[in-house]
């Protein structure tokens, strides 16, 4: 019986042991989960792009008063000239350039801001951004190579931030250009440029949003690439190699990248830069009409069902708009056919299309929509407005720089600084077009313009003269004891 029982016992013992031999074979047969993907390689795509991307140093004549700082590399001058709109400040305690360092004559040349582009064509067209060289007395576009060749303006359009230079060189290196359409939303991008004068530098992230509207004439891209003075004209590249954008701007509290960047798509760019090879400058359409965006209270209230289209606050006399009927109060719900979203839609169609060309306006007019053809204009920048002030006796005239963003400002007395508890500012005398678009009224306190303070009229002058009047320009002012930053906005289509 005992020697039975231990013939049992191994039998069992081996049963046992082939039972959880077999589920460990089992076990391993199962499919393994599938590892995290892991993060992409780009130094395939920076060897392919990098040689087509160049760096671009522009140069301005030295002139009386106009002396270089002498105490900072023009790298940090390029941040503050691009990120807060003017010079860097001297230290406290310095005024003026070092000692012992020469001022430059009238035929000297002294560096101005630095950036970065692309090359289109093998015979030497660079893309770059409207921003990089307007004003420049000369560009030198600096290749990979390290070879440096002067470069000649083609044409720049401040209203995309677009320009074109050409180079004289042949069998350049040149860019692919992606289709923006297929570009997703958290799909891995590329960035390439001369930040504060670092050539060559990559840097990579993400597409966080597309079409996304800054105000700007172009719905841009948003992406969190790390972009910083001197990428600005840079390429954006997609995982394909090819470009979908140029970095234009941040978003930023303090000059710095903060995580948001954004980039003009490069169909709108290629378009631009067609017209400034060709002619050396962009043709727009326009239309005659001051618009704003349509409120959910008001599209609810009108019967229009969700807020959509353009509101047309006023018709301009005589235009094309007025002349095809369009009324003030109307809402441009389509043009050509093309359903308008929101406002700033609008301008960019009409903007696009070519003067000279009809097209249908879809109107929605109490209750109901209409169609009404109208013959689509050119395009012309906002002229200086002479504000219809007081009289010349009672009020001082304003100054060309005030007048184009249709301003008349005097400078205060010391008991209205004193009665406002402030330390300087600007009255508005008097307000038209841009600016009373924004809201600006007479008697308002403007304290700061593109975050600029300004104690006086020559000041508030000097900083209007810094700013680019084709994009917003904030303003804080003072209204009584408020204070209110109010946005003046270039003429709209």
């Amino acid at each position: 019986m005992h020697s039975i029982d231990r013939k049992k016992l191994r039998a069992w013992s081996l049963m046992l042991a082939l039972a959880f031999g077999g589920m460990g074979m089992a076990a391993a047969q199962q499919p393994v989960a599938a590892p995290t993907r892991a993060l992409p390689d780009f130094a395939d795509l920076a060897e392919q792009v990098g040689p087509a991307v160049v760096g671009i140093r522009t140069l301005e004549r030295a002139r009386p008063g106009n002396a270089p700082s002498g105490n900072m590399d023009e790298d940090m001058q390029e941040f503050f000239r691009r990120f807060f709109g003017q010079p860097m400040p001297n230290p406290p305690g310095r005024q003026g350039p070092r000692p012992n360092r020469p001022q430059p004559d009238d035929e000297q040349q002294q560096s101005r801001g630095l950036g970065s582009g692309f090359i289109l064509t093998p015979d030497g067209f660079v893309m770059t951004n409207a921003h990089v060289i307007d004003g420049a007395d000369e560009v030198i576009v600096t290749l990979t190579d390290k070879r440096e060749l002067k470069a000649r303006i083609v044409g720049l359009d401040k209203r995309t931030d677009v320009a074109v230079v050409k180079i004289e060189a042949t069998g350049l290196p040149t860019v692919r250009v992606g289709d923006v359409g297929r570009l997703r939303v958290g799909e891995w991008v590329l960035a390439i440029g001369s930040p504060f004068g670092l050539e060559s530098s990559v840097t990579a992230g993400i597409v966080s949003a597309k079409q996304r509207d800054t105000g700007d004439y172009l719905p841009l891209i948003q992406t969190d690439v790390a972009i910083n003075p001197g990428n600005s004209g840079g390429p954006l590249i997609n995982m394909r190699g090819e470009v979908v954008g140029i970095n234009s701007q941040i978003y930023s509290r303090s000059g710095g990248y903060m995580g948001i960047s954004f980039a003009i798509p490069i169909d709108e760019a290629i378009r631009v830069s067609d017209q400034l090879r060709v002619a050396g400058r962009v043709t727009r359409g326009r239309v005659g009409v001051q618009i704003d965006q349509v409120t959910k209270d008001v599209a609810e209230s009108i019967g229009l069902g969700k807020p959509m289209g353009a509101f047309v606050r006023s018709v301009e006399s005589g235009s094309p708009a007025d002349k095809a009927g369009v009324e003030a109060g109307d809402i441009i719900t389509k043009f050509d056919g093309k359903v308008i979203d929101r406002a700033t839609d609008l301008q960019r169609l009409v903007g696009n299309t070519k003067p000279g060309a009809r097209a249908t306006l879809t109107v929605f007019r109490k209750g109901a929509s209409r169609d009404l053809n109208v013959t689509v204009a050119e395009f012309e920048p906002e002229k200086p407005i002479r504000p219809a002030a007081a009289k010349e006796s009672d009020k001082p005239k304003s100054s060309p720089a005030a007048q184009s963003v249709g301003l008349a400002v005097s400078d205060l007395t010391e008991a209205q600084k004193k009665e406002l508890k402030i330390k300087g500012g600007v009255k508005v005398e008097g307000v038209s077009e841009s600016a009373a678009r924004a809201g600006i009224r007479e008697g308002d306190i403007i304290v700061q313009i593109g975050n600029v303070d300004v104690n006086n009229v020559r000041e508030f002058d000097a900083a209007l003269a810094r700013v680019d009047k084709s994009k917003a320009i904030p303003v804080l002012l003072r209204r009584g004891e408020l204070a209110s930053y109010l946005v003046i906005r270039p003429a709209r289509g």
